[in-house]
């Protein structure tokens, strides 16, 4: 189940919705253009406490499951721990597949 997030993140990349790095999605995120936020687990912790902020200020959903290694490997990059996606309906599938792994 956990390919099916990974898969789908992959497919958010090709269709260029999702945006890759911290400055990136920080001033995206500022500018209301991000609908979702996918941290690694080993992001810093002062990463993960910003962004967490930043999604209560801007309610935007932030998820943390997978380490930098995985979420690198799905998007072709060698690791990567910060990810905004900018398309609606990808982020609702993306929450929704996320939401599904959580119940296994």
């Amino acid at each position: 189940m956990k390919d099916k997030f990974l898969q789908f993140l992959g497919l958010t990349k090709r269709a260029g919705k999702l945006l890759e790095g911290y400055n990136k999605c920080e001033d995206a995120v500022k500018r209301n253009k991000v609908y979702l936020v996918i941290l690694s687990n080993d992001a810093s912790d002062n990463t993960v406490d910003k962004f967490t902020k930043y999604g209560e200020k801007y309610k935007i959903p932030v998820l943390k499951y997978y380490d930098k290694e995985e979420l690198g490997s799905a998007l072709g990059t060698e690791e990567i721990k910060v990810l905004g996606v900018i398309d609606y309906k990808m982020s609702e599938r993306l929450a929704c597949i996320y939401n599904d792994i959580k119940k296994i």
